[in-house]
């Protein structure tokens, strides 16, 4: 087993682990935040659902992008201070976000989403790096943050709209973050670590075969996330619930996330082949959207509860996997950089895709059918990762 970085230092690795989190705190709750806040968002800046959705594209755009130059990034800065600049970034964008009208909105979502997509790549391989010997249960706990801020950010949207009167008051609070987790990054800036000197695994990982496998379940499960992040609120209002309701229930979706997210890389590291996982998460995936088109007001609790283990489950095996099937970290933060690059050039589109489908029927059953399908991809995609093995070796 590799030797992680803090183990002979249990204050400092806690103290290590808690600034990682907070900066990965920083992640989709500022980019969420907008879902619950579709009608006002739209009535203030005028703009159509298709506009609305880009504003959910753009990040995905700049994931896919800027995920690609963070190995070459890290080979070059170290990673500690690629982590601070990333977090600087994302906090001018989020500010940006905001003032002024809708292009400065889609300029500050620009910025933000660059400085989301390399902690995107950067945080999994500084798990796999600094902490080898417990990145299985450091995946949940990372996963465990990212939906725990996301449901943050869908719950309490609309209390601080109504309480400050104000649609841009939830958006202080995702602009505030990153300054203060940038603050309690700063003494990592004087940890000495470098990855480990390259060996004979090959980085290399556009060709390989199980990669893409990989790259697809991520891109994929992204499709999901984004869509319903962006359009569950809008569901359940057209199925007649008001809008702090319709909050509540994507919130909900989020929360069920949690122990999902927490514990589905523990459970993945104990299995030799992770198929049965993949099975579960597409069962209660297909529960949950199959029930948004049936009966969406009447069974909605039980929808986004499977919506929400769904998507818990779906995102931490994803994040897992990229830990669990890389031999090294260098090797990760390849595969995170292609995985996360290529799965959310796949995603980028889906938001506003599937606002223009809505625009187009005025109704939800088309789009709904769609993730169904996607769902069935998603399961046929990640078949092949999930075999045993590491991701350069055959199954």
């Amino acid at each position: 087993m590799q030797k992680g970085h803090f183990e002979s230092h249990s204050l400092k690795f806690f103290l290590a682990i808690f600034a990682l989190m907070l900066a990965a705190a920083n992640l989709r709750g500022g980019l969420v935040v907008i879902g619950p806040l579709v009608a006002d968002i739209r009535a203030s800046l005028d703009i159509s659902a298709a506009a609305f959705g880009f504003l959910m594209t753009l990040p995905l755009l700049c994931f896919a992008g800027f995920s690609l130059i963070v190995p070459w990034v890290a080979n070059r800065l170290a990673p500690m201070q690629v982590v601070a600049i990333s977090l600087l970034v994302l906090a001018i964008g989020a500010i940006a976000r905001v003032f002024g009208d809708y292009s400065m909105m889609v300029a500050g979502t620009l910025v933000l989403g660059a400085g989301i997509a390399v902690l995107n790549v950067l945080i999994p391989s500084l798990v796999k790096g600094l902490f080898p010997g417990q990145a299985s249960w450091l995946t949940g706990v990372y996963t465990l943050v990212l939906t725990t801020c996301a449901a943050f950010s869908f719950y309490s949207a609309i209390p601080l709209r109504d309480y400050f009167g104000d649609w841009h008051a939830p958006m202080y609070i995702w602009a505030a973050l990153p300054l203060l987790a940038l603050v309690v990054w700063l003494p990592m800036l004087k940890v000495s670590f470098k990855p480990a000197a390259p060996t004979n695994v090959s980085s290399s990982v556009w060709r390989l075969p199980r990669a893409w496998s990989l790259a697809f379940f991520m891109g994929l499960q992204s499709v999901q996330f984004y869509v319903l992040a962006t359009w569950l609120p809008r569901i359940f209002m057209d199925a007649g619930l008001s809008d702090s309701e319709s909050g509540l229930m994507t919130a909900v979706f989020t929360v069920i996330g949690v122990p999902a997210a927490l514990m589905t890389p523990v459970i993945a590291a104990k299995l030799r082949t992770q198929h049965p996982i993949i099975f579960i998460i597409t069962l209660f995936g297909l529960i949950g959207v199959g029930g948004l088109w049936v009966a969406p007001a009447e069974g909605r609790y039980l929808w986004v509860v499977c919506l929400g283990l769904y998507g818990g489950s779906s995102l931490s095996l994803a994040l897992a996997l990229i830990a669990m099937k890389s031999h090294d970290m260098r090797q990760a933060t390849a595969l995170s950089a292609m995985v996360q690059g290529f799965g959310y050039f796949l995603a980028s589109f889906a938001p506003s895709l599937f606002g223009a489908l809505y625009d187009w029927q005025q109704d939800w059953l088309l789009p709904i059918a769609v993730l169904i399908a996607l769902l069935f991809a998603q399961a046929i995609a990640g078949w092949p990762i999930a075999s045993a093995g590491k991701v350069d070796e055959l199954a």
